[in-house]
């Protein structure tokens, strides 16, 4: 269960703590509410799932499931295969083996598309249409809409929604964008590149909106190179490599698959003699400092020490989730151009989508099965 409960007013989302549980800063209280109930049915999933492209196989018997309350990073380089198993949620694509659900129907069922939301890294949003008209518009196929106001305060859109969304910058369209995506009140919220174009400002409030909306039990499926993002939202990591899961579960389980430990300081010592001694696997200069990679930081700085007393601005730090990442995929060949899924710029393109959009505006009919302004534009 949550470990906060949320009430709304009509301009934002407030969370409070429940009685007994001590206040160690909001974004703290959020994160704790995330974690989701490992008993609780996967609100997205699939089972055994296998795709190919011809003689090209795409994905091969991936498992992956998504809980309501959670932010699960999908990680992969381009052409892992993260396109199709996305498609295959979004019910785009159809697995060749396996199955997919969607808050437990097909996912191409109308009920379950419009339990959806979809941020893509590009939507084809009419420029002349204004801000506040595209909200409306998106929030009329849905049957209980968050209001206009809780959009905006989540979206950070104050006194955007008069403008033109054409003449909006790259930072306040996606801003725009993740509204759209969230304004039907989705259960399960999938995100390719959320931040892209951001500054440091918005993409702060944009997180705080994702962990908002994951505290109220919204299920979060976000796609990113942007591994620091990955670290800061996500409750649950799956590594996609070659159409296989190599590695899933939390950021730290998935840190601690590698032991090496990174080491700088401003030193004296020569690279290439720092470079042969036991347990190192890497040395390189930067500036006056020594960036050093190595099995076991301790031996290592001991000998820094005692080999150049005068050592300084000594820093230690565990593997990141980029260390991580690198380590799970070098393979010598992470971006083979003959899947599919290589060299498009999203998590989310080169699917096709039987879906009733208008191919011009990005506008959907009447009859949409997903409602929503997105469309992603091929590579």
């Amino acid at each position: 269960m949550p470990a906060t409960t949320a009430t709304r007013d009509p301009v934002h989302v407030t969370l409070r703590p429940v009685a007994g549980r001590a206040a160690a800063g909001v974004d703290a209280r959020l994160r704790a509410a995330s974690v989701p109930d490992a008993d609780v049915p996967p609100l997205a999933r699939l089972d055994g799932v296998h795709r190919r492209y011809g003689s090209v196989v795409a994905l091969d018997g991936v498992d992956l499931a998504l809980r309501a309350g959670e932010v699960l990073a999908l990680l992969g380089a381009n052409g892992a295969g993260k396109s199709t198993a996305v498609g295959l949620l979004l019910g785009m694509v159809a697995p060749d083996a396996g199955t997919a659900t969607l808050l437990g129907q097909p996912p191409r069922q109308l009920a379950a598309r419009r339990a959806a939301g979809v941020m893509l890294q590009s939507a084809a949003v009419p420029d002349t249409l204004r801000v506040g008209e595209a909200l409306e518009l998106t929030r009329s196929y849905y049957a209980d809409p968050l209001p206009v106001a809780e959009c905006v305060a989540l979206a950070g859109l104050d006194s955007l929604l008069r403008r033109p969304y054409g003449k909006l910058s790259g930072g306040q369209q996606r801003r725009v964008q993740f509204a759209l995506a969230i304004c039907g009140r989705p259960q399960v919220l999938f995100l390719d590149e959320p931040t892209t174009g951001l500054d440091i400002g918005a993409r702060e409030g944009l997180w705080r909106a994702i962990r908002a909306l994951v505290a109220e039990g919204c299920a979060v499926l976000l796609t990113t190179h942007y591994l620091e993002e990955a670290e800061a939202l996500a409750d649950r990591v799956a590594v996609l490599h070659h159409g296989r899961i190599v590695a899933s579960g939390s950021v730290a389980e998935i840190r601690a698959r590698v032991a090496q430990r990174r080491i700088r300081c401003v030193t004296t010592l020569p690279a290439d003699s720092v470079r042969a001694w036991p347990g190192v696997r890497s040395v390189a200069t930067e500036g006056d400092a020594l960036a050093i990679v190595a099995d076991a930081a301790e031996d290592v700085v001991r000998r820094l020490l005692q080999a150049d007393p005068a050592l300084s601005a000594l820093e230690v730090r565990r593997a990141g989730l980029a260390d991580a990442f690198v380590a799970l995929t070098d393979d010598g060949d992470v971006a083979s151009s003959a899947n599919p899924d290589a060299g498009r710029t999203s998590a989310f393109a080169g699917t096709d989508t039987d879906t009733d959009t208008d191919t011009r505006t990005g506008v959907p009919s009447a009859n949409a099965a997903t409602p929503s302004l997105h469309r992603q534009e091929r590579t």
